[in-house]
């Protein structure tokens, strides 16, 4: 699932089937620049691949039941393992921005949680969170970045409701919290993947420094801006990563 900025990433797909996603009965369309808003059925490295490139966001007004729709359909589709990208603001001080996140841990601040409600048909209502990212996912980007020439940070991802971005107070609590990367997205769709027993790992573009660490003002199109960028580099580390999730698929079978 590529996040904002993240779709002009993939130059390497070897496009198979692309449907836009107002042609897919349930989803819900996508109206934030850097979201193309399409569904991509191809070869990444030469692994067989569904990108969904765009995704809905909560502050947009969409239900979780909206926003994480996508997710269970690859589920039902029979995926295994999910991807999420996203774009980010960094707030760990050794962060800088273009650098790479892995996403090893989440805190939910959106003021809601996908699962709420009435339960899904057949999956469980009370999801066990202890593992949201999957560690041996998680090694595979980080070797991928180093076969990129970079060593991809690790941290703890924040997920706010949004669209407004957070004021430099918000920003001194949630470091103390232990976030090292803020944004708003990811979280909705990591959990529901879990729920639906998918393995996920998730990796962020710090493309900018969050409320107060920064001297300029925060916008959406320095977010764009930076995703421009580092494209290059983040449609290497996804090619990598599907390079080396095949061979682990391959080993493993």
């Amino acid at each position: 699932m590529l996040g904002t900025g993240f779709g002009p990433t993939l130059t390497g797909l070897e496009a198979h089937t692309t449907i836009p996603y107002n042609s897919i009965p349930g989803f819900p369309a996508v109206g934030v620049t850097g979201h193309l808003g399409e569904l991509v059925i191809g070869r990444l490295a030469g692994e067989p691949v569904i990108v969904l490139s765009g995704r809905p966001h909560f502050y947009e007004g969409y239900p979780m039941s909206k926003v994480t729709f996508a997710v269970r359909t690859l589920a039902a589709c029979g995926i295994c393992d999910l991807l999420l990208t996203n774009a980010a603001g960094g707030i760990n001080e050794k962060f800088r921005v273009g650098d790479f996140m892995v996403l090893q841990d989440h805190v939910n601040l959106m003021g809601t949680n996908p699962l709420r409600g009435a339960p899904a048909r057949g999956r469980p209502r009370f999801v066990d969170l202890s593992q949201v990212y999957d560690p041996g996912l998680g090694r595979l980007l980080r070797r991928a970045g180093a076969a990129c020439g970079l060593r991809l940070r690790v941290g703890v991802y924040l997920a706010v409701s949004g669209p407004s971005y957070e004021t430099p107070a918000e920003i001194r609590a949630f470091r103390r919290m232990g976030a090292d990367a803020v944004g708003m997205s990811t979280v909705p769709e990591a959990i529901v993947a879990r729920q639906c027993g998918l393995r996920v790992a998730a990796i962020s573009c710090i493309t900018n420094l969050a409320a107060g660490l920064s001297r300029t003002t925060l916008s959406h199109g320095e977010v764009l801006e930076t995703a421009s960028r580092v494209k290059d580099t983040a449609g290497q580390i996804l090619a990598h990563f599907a390079a080396l999730y095949g061979s682990a698929v391959k080993d493993s079978g």
